[in-house]
């Protein structure tokens, strides 16, 4: 099915627009009229599918509270047309309209439908709560850019435990997004081994706030952190350095022992199947791999002998809070 998209504002929509959400939710999924109608509806972008007969197929809204996060909402595919790939379209030309825009995509999907974001990148992250009658779920991507451009088929790209295929990065902004969304899957386990903690990489709001729902969500939770200098860390305050401080049972750093063999390339392992992998570093160029069991079991094998001969930072536990 060809499919051609417009963009409205809430003022200027067509009414088939409205015609769907009626169909779709209030009508089909029993959604109340007041719930499906929202304030929401004036600050967004709506967007309409239409067919090559210029017959409206489906609609959904995009709006941002803050630049950074874009939320995907009220997306409806009337029920002829189901199946036939409009929905696949949709959700691409939304990603296509966020690449480059937000750094992270939202949306509220109904359980049965979770599958089906998950082909595009979408990591469920939250528990089911109940909205309008119907089980939900929060999903997000953290890598909006490419989950829009998959380069294959991927059955669940960016998804840890299940897209077994390489990322390869060239550039920082990949590597970012890559390393994000491998961090916000994490159920238990962050080990990161670098060279120094680069503020570039590493002292970013976004990376602190995933890392200390990684430390927060298990009794078990457990995060290493292992360079080689901490004297940057020292001169200039760093979030992650702060976050460690305040969790200091969740998680840890320490400084390679140098007597002892060390690894010449960076990575950073998350749980046991997720690893991201620089050639050198001093450059953004790698890979990322969210199913690699494997690699990862080589890769934890020769962190934790780093670690064992590793010693804590004096300088960092006298700073003070």
């Amino acid at each position: 099915m060809n499919l051609r998209f417009r963009k409205y504002s809430w003022q200027l929509a067509p009414s088939s627009i409205r015609d769907i959400r009626q169909r779709v939710f209030i009508e089909e999924q029993q959604v109340p009229p007041e719930l499906e109608w929202d304030d929401t509806d004036e600050i967004a972008d709506h967007y309409l599918a239409v067919d090559d007969s210029n017959t409206p197929v489906a609609t959904a809204r995009l709006f941002s509270t803050m630049e950074e996060t874009g939320y995907i909402g009220r997306m409806a595919v009337l029920p002829e047309y189901r199946g036939r790939g409009a929905g696949d379209a949709l959700l691409r030309h939304l990603l296509a309209e966020s690449a480059g825009r937000f750094q992270e995509l939202k949306l509220s999907a109904q359980q049965h439908a979770t599958g089906f974001y998950q082909r595009f990148g979408f990591h469920i992250c939250s528990d089911i709560y109940d909205d309008a009658g119907i089980p939900h779920l929060d999903m997000r991507c953290l890598a909006p850019t490419l989950a829009s451009h998959p380069g294959d088929q991927r059955a669940k790209p960016l998804i840890l435990g299940e897209d077994s295929e390489s990322w390869l990065f060239g550039d920082e902004s990949t590597m970012l997004e890559l390393m994000d969304s491998l961090v916000a899957q994490a159920g238990q386990r962050i080990w990161l081994y670098d060279d120094v903690l680069d503020h570039d990489l590493y002292d970013r709001y976004p990376l602190r706030e995933l890392i200390s729902a990684v430390a927060r969500r298990h009794r078990l939770s457990e995060v290493r952190i292992l360079i080689h200098d901490d004297k940057p860390l020292v001169k200039r305050r760093h979030q992650l350095v702060e976050l460690m401080r305040r969790l200091t049972s969740r998680i840890e750093l320490r400084l390679v022992n140098t007597d002892y063999p060390m690894e010449n390339q960076p990575f950073l392992l998350a749980d046991r199947e997720g690893v991201l992998y620089r050639h050198d570093f001093n450059k953004p160029e790698g890979f990322a791999n969210f199913a690699n069991p494997g690699r990862v079991k080589l890769m934890e094998e020769a962190f934790q002998r780093m670690w064992d001969a590793g010693r804590g930072s004096l300088e960092l536990r006298e700073l003070p809070l």
